[in-house]
């Protein structure tokens, strides 16, 4: 008899950051869009940031439907100026960043031989100096409230994936960063951790792989794959109070991939 799994609306009801102003990269789709509305939906006040325009004010028109309070910003990560301003504004609009999730990201897949500069250069200026340009001037500000939460994005990558040595790279790179960070912030009250996905299923995804679905569903240990509402969750925790004793670490969820070496 299989256990009956239960829905995101039965998941962390009393997870709570009303009065909190959170900050999500790449929250014009996808995952970002899941986290986005999540936190709002927990009262958080929100800052989507995308760099398609159009695509984080569809974004904050769900979470003003809904009855939330959401700012879009047009925001390349990989743009110091833009990362400035994106925070700069949410200070500006709310008067603090309690959250900062990083999750945009881009892939350019290909072999080490066949991949070129410009896609291994793309890859790390998003996924690894994004998170790096809107943390510095997020931490900036959480130092001087004394509190924080910052939650990363990485990906089951960073154990490896064929063809993507660029993305995995990034990837890995973002767990040592999370580990450095927590060391530099702690002691300002600043919580900072990262979660590692496995197969979500959104657009960047199936533009990666294929409509392979059902396949990495029988690879998976639950037999399933992810979605967004799953990835928002875990932020969620990440965000709340329940995880005030956790800081430097980086939560799997993948329904189990990390155990074994299936893709992704």
């Amino acid at each position: 008899m299989r256990h009956r799994l239960e829905t995101s609306e039965e998941r962390g009801k009393d997870l709570r950051i009303d009065d909190k102003v959170a900050v999500v990269t790449g929250a014009g789709s996808g995952i970002g869009e899941g986290i986005a509305l999540r936190l709002a939906e927990a009262g958080g006040a929100l800052v989507v940031a995308d760099i398609d325009l159009d695509a984080a004010r569809a974004t904050a028109a769900k979470i003003s439907d809904q009855g939330g309070e959401a700012m879009p910003v047009a925001c390349n990560v990989a743009s110091t100026e833009d990362a400035r301003a994106m925070i700069d504004g949410a200070l500006n609009r709310f008067g603090s960043v309690d959250v900062l999730v990083n999750n945009a990201g881009i892939a350019r897949d290909a072999i080490v031989p066949k991949m070129t500069e410009e896609m291994w250069d793309a890859v790390l200026a998003v996924n690894l100096g994004g998170v790096f340009n809107c943390t510095k001037f997020a931490v900036t500000a959480m130092k001087r409230q004394c509190s924080g939460r910052i939650v990363n994005i990485s990906s089951r990558a960073y154990l490896g994936n064929y063809g993507q040595a660029n993305y995995s790279a990034t990837k890995g790179a973002i767990v040592g960063f999370t580990r450095a960070l927590a060391l530099e912030v702690g002691p300002f009250g600043i919580r900072v951790n990262a979660i590692a996905p496995g197969y979500i299923d959104t657009p960047m995804t199936r533009a990666t792989v294929g409509d392979s679905v059902e396949q990495y569903k029988l690879t998976s240990p639950l037999r399933t794959v992810g979605s967004p509402a799953d990835i928002a969750e875990a932020v969620l925790f990440l965000a709340a109070s329940p995880s005030d004793y956790i800081t430097g670490e980086t939560l799997s969820v993948g329904g189990g991939r990390s155990i074994g070496q299936q893709p992704f």
